[in-house]
């Protein structure tokens, strides 16, 4: 069943708004022999994989609990449109392997395709994107609104209007209405998982550049749930451009959460003009953007030194009055005691 996590996937999965939920299954078609099966499927909703299909079994296999009584009908949609997927990239990986004369060895076609659901319950597009032994991808997206494809296909195979209806017909009712109502089910028994708003934790780090004498500030935010997030570093009140900042992927956290780290260098120079610089963040689990400063370094750094000199003198007068007070203490009862002495 784990055979297709050793399959390198081509390409990331396409951008989600905000808010909204998405159910996206990743096709793979091997031509050549594997150990591999010819063809599997791996279904997800959101960020958690809800089944799996392959041309070894033709069946589907849930990876979590689903609902029985729609057992029978969700297979039956899923055999319609995987036999379908099937077929489809089969031709597709054959014509490729011809036009783009990839002759020897084993060739790899993946393709993602979903369908999102908007804010309030809105259905949205359709996304369809396929990647070829690490070649460019074609992409279609097909808006029901407007009834009407989008592509961009720098392999395309010119369609007659006979084809042209077929796959418009195709799309509009086969693929896209089963889409929905499968994310829109899944959506339900899933919604204590990607329906959960977690709020990040913030950290802000610098660390001191040895070689070079500057810091490099980092802005990090863990254990945030749902993945989108907004982490923008600013500096005098302006973004930060992007070529000056490192990361910013998002990455899992190791238990169902997320973390984003960016990082920005100052140079030895830089930090003589005393810039002020913040990280700004937003996420669906905040109600306002969460703005943290980091002021400015060279003054942050005064002001330590301020603060520890003046710990100091606190502490050093305190053991000179302690000393003071003991001497005293011990002349005290040095004197009570010659008292006692020449009264007796």
């Amino acid at each position: 069943m784990n055979t297709h996590t050793t399959v390198q996937i081509l390409y990331a999965c396409p951008c989600v708004s905000t808010g909204s939920h998405s159910l996206m299954a990743l096709a793979t078609y091997i031509v050549g022999k594997t150990q591999f099966p010819e063809f599997s499927v791996v279904v997800m909703l959101d960020d958690v994989q809800i089944a799996y299909y392959d041309s070894t079994t033709w069946s589907i296999f849930h990876c979590s609990e689903s609902d029985s009584n729609y057992h029978d009908e969700e297979q039956n949609d899923g055999d319609t449109i995987f036999r379908d997927v099937y077929n489809s990239m089969k031709n597709r990986a054959f014509y490729l392997k011809g036009h783009l004369n990839h002759t020897d060895g084993v060739q790899v076609l993946q393709r993602l395709a979903g369908c999102e659901l908007l804010n309030y319950d809105k259905p949205g597009p359709l996304h369809f994107s396929d990647g070829f032994s690490g070649q460019n991808m074609e992409e279609f997206t097909f808006d029901m609104e407007k009834h009407d494809i989008q592509m961009k296909m720098p392999w395309m195979i010119t369609w007659n209007q006979l084809k042209w209806l077929s796959v418009k017909f195709m799309y509009e009712n086969v693929y896209h209405p089963i889409c929905i109502k499968v994310l829109r089910r899944y959506l339900n028994l899933k919604k204590n998982n990607v329906m959960r708003k977690v709020k990040p934790r913030v950290r802000l780090m610098k660390k001191t550049l040895t070689d070079s004498q500057g810091l490099q500030i980092s802005c990090l935010a863990t254990g945030f749930y749902p993945r989108h997030i907004n982490l923008t570093l600013f500096r005098d009140g302006q973004p930060v451009d992007d070529d000056q900042i490192t990361g910013g992927e998002i990455l899992p956290n190791g238990d169902g959460m997320y973390q984003m780290r960016k990082s920005l260098v100052i140079s030895k120079e830089e930090l003589c003009e005393e810039h002020k610089y913040n990280c700004t963040m937003k996420h669906l689990s905040l109600h306002n953007k969460l703005d943290i400063a980091y002021g400015s370094f060279s003054q942050s750094v005064v002001f330590s030194v301020l603060v520890f000199m003046c710990v100091a003198v606190v502490i050093i007068t305190a053991l000179i009055i302690w000393r003071k007070r003991r001497a005293a203490g011990k002349c005290s009862v040095k004197s009570n005691s010659l008292y006692q002495m020449n009264w007796y």
